[in-house]
C-alpha cells in the first residue's frame, strides 16, 4: 500500500477544527487507535473521532476524496481481523463518542446511535419492562454485535438478534446520509445486517426488543475436575433441551489474583451458564438434570432481565486476548473424549477458556424477512479465548486455540460465525452461498473501490 501524508489533505486537516483527528506522531495517536481488545496493534493512517453524524459524514468525504478507505470502529472487541491488513490508507473512525438511545414503550423499539454500548440500552429499556437480544458482555457495542449477527442468550427462541433490526442510518461513500429499511433502500437494509461496516457507517439502528423484564437465568459450577462428568451429561441435556433454553459451557482458568473472589482465583473450572424462557417451576424442572450433577455453586434464578449481562462473567475491562473458531455438529463419545484430552482434568491446555455456545432453534433457521446473516448452520459453537499480554504470550495463546479447534475439526462444519471469529478469516465462510454473491454484489454498487473496510472484508 502507498503510505500517505494526510497532513498535506486540505480536506482532512480541516476537520482538527470540528472533529478530533489524531495522526501518526500527535500525542494522542497511540491511545486513539488502541481498540478494547488491547493485544491487537491497528495502526492506521489517521483515527477520527466524531462526536456527531456530520462528522461522521465529514470524515467520510474527506477521506474518500483523498483517495483513501474508512474503517467504521465502536470498541474494537473484534479488531484483530482488521488489524491483521495494511491499513496505512485507512482513516479509523472510531464512533465511541457518538452516542444515545431513544425507547419508544409503545413500539417496543429503542433506536440506538453510533457507538452506544449494549449496558445503555438495556439500563434505558428496563424501567419499560423491556430487553433486547444483547450480547454476553456489557461493554459491546450494538452496532458491530448486530452487524455481524449477534448471538444472545435469547437466541434458541428469538434467533440472530440481526433479525431484530428494523431500520438503519447509513453514512454512504459520498458522504450522503441515507435510511434504509424493508421499503426505503431494501437493498442495503438486507446487506448491512451481516455485511455492516463493508456497506457505510451505521450511525443509528431501530432495533425491536423484547418483552422480559426478568428471565430464569444464572450459572452453575464445578471444579475442572469435574469435567468428564458434566461436559458428557450437558451434551446430552442440550439435545432436547426446548429452544426456550440458551446456555454455554466453558471450561475457565484463573490466575491466583487477589481482586478476583475466591471462587475463581487460581481455579480450574466448569461453568454452564444461560437463560430459560419459562415460568420458575418449568425452568426447575429443566434445569434439574444439570443441578444433579451437584454444582459447587448455583445461581440459577428470575433476575431483572438486565442483570443476564453479567451472568457471562466476561472481562469488566479492555483486555489482550487472542483465540480461534469453529462451528461444530452434534458431539458424539468420541468428540468429548477428544475435548477433554485437550481441555480435561490435569491438561495444561494455556487458555482463559473453552467455550461450547449452544445454537440450533431458531438461530439455525433462516428468516424470510432477516439480512445476508439471518441464521447459522450449526449445534455448537466453539471459541477458544487466551490472554496475550505480550507478543511471545499471543503466538503460543494463537497455538493453544488452534490445537483445541483441529481436535476438534472431525466434528467441524464449514461455517463461521463472524463474532466468535478472532483472526483473518475467508469471510464466504459466514453466509450461504447464494447470499454470499449477492451481498457482494451489493457491495460493488453500493459501496464502490471497497472504499469502507470492516473486521470481515468481503
Amino acid at each position: 500500500m502507498t503510505s500517505f501524508d494526510l497532513t498535506a489533505s486540505p480536506a482532512l486537516e480541516t476537520l482538527r477544527d470540528h472533529c478530533e483527528l489524531h495522526l501518526p506522531g500527535d500525542d494522542g495517536y497511540d491511545a486513539a487507535r488502541t481498540p478494547w481488545n488491547v493485544a491487537v496493534d491497528q495502526r492506521p493512517a489517521a483515527v477520527a473521532i466524531p462526536r456527531s453524524v456530520a462528522e461522521v459524514a465529514a470524515v467520510v468525504r474527506a477521506a474518500t476524496s483523498a483517495g483513501l478507505r474508512v474503517a467504521p470502529q465502536s470498541t474494537g472487541h473484534g479488531a484483530g481481523p482488521l488489524a491483521e491488513r495494511a491499513l496505512d490508507d485507512v482513516v479509523l473512525l472510531r464512533l465511541s463518542e457518538l452516542t444515545g438511545v431513544t425507547i419508544d414503550p409503545v413500539a417496543r423499539t429503542a433506536t440506538v446511535v453510533g457507538g452506544t454500548l449494549w449496558q445503555e440500552v438495556i439500563a434505558a429499556a428496563a424501567p419499560h419492562g423491556l430487553t433486547a437480544s444483547h450480547g454476553s458482555a456489557p461493554d459491546v457495542a450494538v452496532a458491530g454485535y448486530l452487524l455481524g449477527g449477534g448471538l444472545s442468550f435469547y437466541g434458541r427462541e428469538h434467533g440472530l438478534a440481526a433479525n431484530a433490526v428494523r431500520s438503519v442510518d447509513v453514512v454512504r461513500h459520498d458522504g450522503a446520509l441515507v435510511h434504509a429499511d424493508a421499503r426505503e433502500n431494501p437493498d442495503l437494509f438486507w446487506a448491512v445486517r451481516g455485511g455492516g461496516g463493508n456497506l457505510g457507517v451505521v450511525v443509528s439502528i431501530e432495533l425491536e426488543l423484547l418483552p422480559y423484564a426478568d428471565v430464569f437465568a444464572g450459572m452453575l459450577l464445578w471444579d475442572r475436575e469435574r469435567a468428564a462428568d458434566v461436559i458428557p451429561a450437558w451434551v446430552r441435556w442440550s439435545r432436547t433441551a426446548p429452544e426456550s433454553v440458551t446456555t454455554s459451557l466453558r471450561v475457565m482458568s484463573f490466575p491466583p489474583l487477589p481482586e478476583l473472589p475466591p471462587f475463581l482465583s487460581g481455579r480450574d473450572i466448569v461453568v454452564v451458564d444461560g437463560a430459560i424462557l419459562a415460568d420458575d417451576d418449568t425452568a426447575a424442572t429443566i434445569v434439574e438434570p444439570l443441578r444433579a450433577l451437584r454444582p459447587e455453586m448455583d445461581t440459577f434464578a428470575r433476575i431483572p432481565s438486565a442483570a443476564l449481562l453479567l451472568v457471562h462473567m466476561d472481562p469488566p475491562a479492555p483486555t489482550p486476548t487472542v483465540g480461534d473458531h469453529s462451528v461444530l455438529g452434534d458431539l458424539d463419545d468420541a468428540a468429548i473424549s477428544a475435548l477433554l484430552a485437550h481441555i480435561g482434568p490435569g491438561t495444561a491446555p494455556g487458555l482463559m477458556f473453552t467455550e461450547l455456545r449452544h445454537l440450533g432453534g431458531a438461530i439455525g433457521r433462516p428468516s424470510d424477512t432477516g439480512g445476508a446473516l439471518s441464521h447459522i448452520p450449526g449445534v455448537y459453537g466453539l471459541l477458544c479465548v487466551a490472554v496475550a499480554p505480550t507478543p511471545q504470550a499471543a503466538v503460543a495463546g494463537r497455538a493453544a486455540a488452534f490445537s483445541v479447534v483441529r481436535a476438534m475439526s472431525s466434528w467441524s462444519l464449514p461455517n463461521l460465525i463472524p463474532t466468535f471469529t478472532e483472526n483473518r478469516a475467508d469471510s464466504g465462510r459466514m453466509y450461504d452461498g447464494e447470499d454470499w454473491a449477492r451481498l457482494c454484489t451489493v457491495r460493488d454498487e453500493l459501496a464502490p473501490g471497497a472504499v469502507f473496510v470492516a473486521n470481515h472484508a468481503l
